[in-house]
């Protein structure tokens, strides 16, 4: 088994077994941690960084990502961001709501 995969599945499993998720920590982490300045405050994603709410991607796979990232992305290692604070940020992603639709937007339909 290659090294890169034996991390993943240790971050795979270390997630299943993290404590509930939190919201309004993730919200702060995702500050502190500068997510905003690349995917944008709510996580909408902007010119540099992917659109990460609503619905982000399961705990698991973020986790993944984020030890061993694709493109520009640096990795951040568990000693710097932890699998519990991912957990929070992930719940942040989560608890943001989908946008309205077009259609009940007065200013787009004049």
């Amino acid at each position: 088994m290659r090294i890169p995969y034996l991390a993943a599945a240790l971050s795979l499993a270390c997630a299943a077994q993290l404590p509930g998720q939190d919201a309004a920590n993730g919200k702060k982490l995702f500050a502190k941690y500068g997510c905003y300045e690349c995917h944008g405050s709510q996580g909408q994603g902007t010119t540099a960084g992917a659109r990460l709410a609503p619905k982000p991607i399961p705990l698991a796979a973020l986790i993944a990502y984020m030890r061993q990232p694709k493109g520009q992305m640096p990795p951040y290692t568990a000693k710097v961001v932890s699998d519990a604070e991912l957990a929070d940020i992930r719940a942040y992603l989560a608890s943001i709501p989908e946008p309205p639709p077009a259609k009940n937007i007065p200013l787009l339909n004049q």
